[in-house]
């Protein structure tokens, strides 16, 4: 056979056409059967990727001065403060403390209170409707005298307004429209698609005789359509319901998008993941599709307590008790009971929204995972050698540890007992409000503690060892599986779901431990049930016929100078696993736990850098981790 040459422009051609393949007779004749390739792909691994390959860390929910419970606890940091030092720069706190993370953090949603938003602001700098009023003339006099004043008129603000007899409506538009405007334009001029995401947002605080079901409310949108409503306030309503319908008249009215987010179960008496709505009637298949709609994600953990687990719940889960709060709900006016800790927690609340499924048809608890600070300091600081407390009352001080935090008929919660955690994780392909918010809905989300650990996690029908060892799970996990937030159905017969799943450690904290899956599924009488299983371990530890690694990984850490040493643990560890108690009729969840090795706990540092005493039985260890969102399995209908 002879070929005539070819040149130029029909050279290229006819190399592309023996690269990549032809359906031309012509051309194809021109090589015989002997000799033919497979179709080249592109050389690089990197080339034509359609999947997030970065992770964001970030705060959801932070709070500057404008907030009422912020600025009246000595909050003197505003917006621009916050969205500084939250971006990396240097800022002086409220107490005088100069204050800088260790890294910037890639987005953030300022989320002061919609009720109130401003007001205490108003009232120092003699804002004139505020003076308008013999209340407002006498607090403004107080908080510029300073001194005992000052606290005096904080703690009669903070105590009406908690009360609902502030002389002001706090959803009054002409006092929130400038502060709500003012938020805007702060997110606008902070926002930088592809470097750092300025995300509107704001808290709704619904408080029922109080338990908490706050949530916080954040927009995809920018300024232009964020101005064209006011948050919605507890004055409006109480009911979560309501909260929705104001998110979809919102959406309908802008083309917006809008997220909800609750938060701290633990404080809400059993009512966050009830059984029935707030006006007590039964969860039915309308309520379950609305929450599955505007609530994907869930604040599993925060300064105010960790909500993933509670060791009443799950006994066997040696693992369960971290940073736990559970005196009683959010004023601590009613005391805790054991019947209401299954409506609190994020593992249970999975549980039941898997019953709840099994009768109506939705999961009305179907959401990821997040954590965030809820600090009130306008610092997102939840480092634990670099935590700034709750609210500006308890900045580090040799006495923080000391001072009552939260406190009621049913007991008190000292400094001592804040969390310093949490952030939220996000996989996403960019920096910016669209990628971010998508991920979000997609709840391809963790949380974690604080540490900055990287986290994959995968389900499909096929995943195999080669997949673990191939150094790029995500190219398995995409290609032939979903990411955490997704799900699984129709299970090949005679098949079990594998999960690939990979965690790094933060370069600036400790090794890791383990890595964890907990699966819940419905049982034959319709209860939700769990189970823990160890799925990689580090120091070549055993894992045991039962799927747990009973043997610690150790205790590195040097309480009195606030030290560890990195010489247990492994860096990274990776693995697949397959669900061995796997029932293909059976609806079920899987989320991933990663663990930490020991590290000093927030408390520690400060003992160490004020030389004091912690109070007896202070937590002086701990163990960060993340929670990454779930993949749920529903079985063929």
């Amino acid at each position: 056979m002879t070929i005539k040459p070819i040149s130029g422009t029909s050279l290229s051609l006819a190399i592309l056409l023996a690269l990549y393949g032809t359906a031309n007779a012509t051309t194809s004749a021109m090589f015989d059967k002997e000799h033919a390739t497979a179709p080249v792909k592109e050389f690089s691994p990197n080339v034509n990727r359609n999947y997030p390959t970065n992770v964001y860390f970030g705060d959801t929910h932070l709070h500057t001065r404008l907030s009422m419970d912020a600025g009246t606890f000595g909050n003197r940091l505003g917006l621009e403060d916050a969205y500084r030092f939250t971006r990396g720069e240097e800022v002086t706190a409220s107490k005088g403390f100069k204050a800088k993370l260790a890294r910037p953090l890639d987005f953030v949603v300022i989320a002061d209170h919609s009720d109130g938003m401003g007001f205490f602001d108003m009232f120092a700098s003699g804002d004139p409707m505020m003076m308008e009023k013999e209340e407002g003339r006498r607090w403004n006099k107080a908080i510029n005298e300073g001194g005992q004043a000052s606290v005096d008129a904080a703690l009669e603000i903070i105590t009406m307004f908690s009360q609902g007899k502030m002389p002001w409506k706090t959803n009054d538009p002409e006092l929130m429209k400038p502060v709500w405007h003012q938020t805007i334009e702060a997110a606008e001029k902070f926002n930088e698609p592809g470097k750092f995401t300025a995300f509107i947002g704001y808290e709704w605080t619904s408080l029922l005789k109080g338990n908490n079901l706050h949530r916080v409310v954040i927009y995809k949108d920018g300024g232009s359509s964020a101005r064209q409503t006011l948050p919605f306030t507890l004055e409006d309503s109480a009911d979560p319901e309501r909260l929705w319908d104001a998110m979809q008249a919102y959406e309908e009215k802008t083309g917006g998008d809008l997220l909800a987010i609750p938060h701290n179960g633990n404080l809400a008496n059993g009512i966050m993941f009830d059984v029935e709505t707030l006006s007590e009637k039964p969860i039915d298949k309308d309520y379950a599709s609305r929450r599955q709609q505007w609530e994907r994600l869930y604040e599993a953990t925060q300064i105010k307590g960790d909500g993933e687990a509670h060791p009443f719940l799950s006994p066997d889960d040696e693992f369960a008790d971290y940073e736990t709060w559970d005196l009683g709900n959010l004023d601590l006016s009613e005391a805790k009971k054991d019947s209401m800790l299954a409506g609190e927690y994020a593992r249970s609340g999975l549980k039941r929204g898997l019953e709840l499924e099994q009768k109506v048809g939705i999961n009305p608890y179907k959401f990821g995972m997040i954590g965030s600070t809820d600090s009130h300091t306008s610092l997102a600081a939840v480092e634990e050698n670099n935590f700034f407390g709750k609210h500006s009352g308890v900045e580090p001080s040799p006495e923080r540890a000391s001072h009552i935090v939260l406190g009621g008929e049913n007991g008190k919660i000292m400094g001592s007992d804040m969390a310093s955690s949490g952030y939220a994780a996000v996989w996403a392909k960019e920096n910016t409000r669209e990628a971010i918010f998508d991920a979000m809905m997609r709840r391809e989300t963790y949380a974690t503690t604080g540490s900055r650990m990287g986290v994959r996690f995968f389900g499909g029908w096929d995943f195999t060892e080669a997949d673990a060892n191939s150094r790029q799970p995500a190219e398995a996990g995409y290609s032939r599986g979903v990411s955490m937030g997704g799900d699984l159905s129709q299970a090949p017969d005679g098949k079990s779901p594998t999960f690939l799943v990979a965690a790094m450690k933060d370069a600036m904290s400790g090794n890791l431990d383990r890595i964890q899956i907990i699966k819940g599924w419905v049982g034959k009488d319709g209860q939700a049930e769990e189970r823990v299983y160890d799925v990689a371990v580090s120091d070549g530890r055993k894992i045991d016929k039962n799927g747990r690694c009973k043997t610690p990984v150790g205790n590195t850490v040097d309480v009195a100078n606030a030290t560890w040493t990195n010489t247990i643990g492994d860096p990274e560890l990776i693995a697949v696993w397959t669900d061995p108690d796997f029932d293909a009729k059976q609806r079920a969840f899987y989320y991933v736990r990663v663990l930490e090795i020991p590290t000093p706990r927030w408390t520690a540092y400060e003992a160490k850098r004020f030389n004091v005493k912690m109070p007896q039985d202070t937590k002086m260890v701990t163990q960060e981790r993340a929670y990454t969102s779930p993949i749920w399995y529903t079985p063929k209908s």
